[in-house]
């Protein structure tokens, strides 16, 4: 579904990724893992089309979106959530989640795709008419997930959806994911929670100073002696 081919990219004349390239496969989930500054949210945003690469092709169901904008990727269906859920504050739950449904098709089902939403987040629909920014943290997160999911997206990205919450809110986040992936999304997770991530995924990807250092299964990386030592600290 998404294939991204030796791309280099960075902002002016400093250089961020290193020829990176990652394939993602239609119902998979995969994890883009690395420490904090590794370049990962410079990729999420390359395939949202707010950066050019500098060379380098990524492909999304046969089309190439890094010559596209970014409405017309929304518009094929590739939803990011960002790293810090950008939310509306001062507008209420339920116009976050509008303001989502972004696609033709996702417009016209704006009804039940939001009814889908509150049956995956019950706390949202307590809540609807309640403003974003008086959310928890974690409540936030479900909502910038929601709105994700209001585009009716092929292929959702995940920027650091754990970051800043608590242990047990995170278990929920990931077991989250599980449930979309299960309902037919395709998941790009970039993550610090190297762990976490690994263990729903189908592959992953090691990101290390804006480089693929190590990939494979998820389950496989995380037996990786050099993993275990580097991030894992055994």
């Amino acid at each position: 579904m998404l294939e991204i081919r030796e791309i280099n990219i960075g902002y002016g004349d400093v250089q961020i990724i290193y020829g990176v390239s990652l394939q993602v496969g239609k119902g998979e989930v995969i994890s883009l893992v690395g420490s904090n500054g590794a370049g990962k949210t410079t990729m999420m945003k390359t395939i949202s089309g707010l950066l050019k690469p500098f060379s380098g092709e990524i492909i999304f169901d046969e089309c190439r979106l890094d010559v596209l904008r970014p409405a017309k990727i929304v518009e094929l269906g590739v939803s990011q959530v960002p790293e810090g859920r950008k939310l509306f504050g001062s507008l209420s739950v339920e116009i976050n989640l509008e303001m989502g449904a972004i696609r033709k098709q996702a417009r016209r089902n704006n009804k039940a795709n939001m009814a889908k939403v509150f049956d995956l987040f019950p706390v949202l629909a307590e809540r609807k008419r309640q403003l974003a920014g008086t959310l928890s943290g974690g409540e936030q997160q479900m909502l910038a997930i929601g709105r994700g999911l209001m585009s009716e997206p092929l292929l959702m990205i995940l920027d650091e959806p754990s970051l800043g919450l608590a242990p047990f809110l995170v278990k929920a986040i990931f077991d989250i994911v599980i449930r979309i992936r299960k309902q037919g999304t395709t998941i790009l997770l970039v993550e610090q929670n190297l762990v976490r991530a690994l263990k729903i995924s189908d592959r992953g990807y090691i990101l290390e100073t804006g480089r693929i250092v190590q990939s494979g299964k998820g389950t496989e990386l995380l037996l990786d002696e050099s993993i275990k030592r580097k991030y894992l600290g055994i």
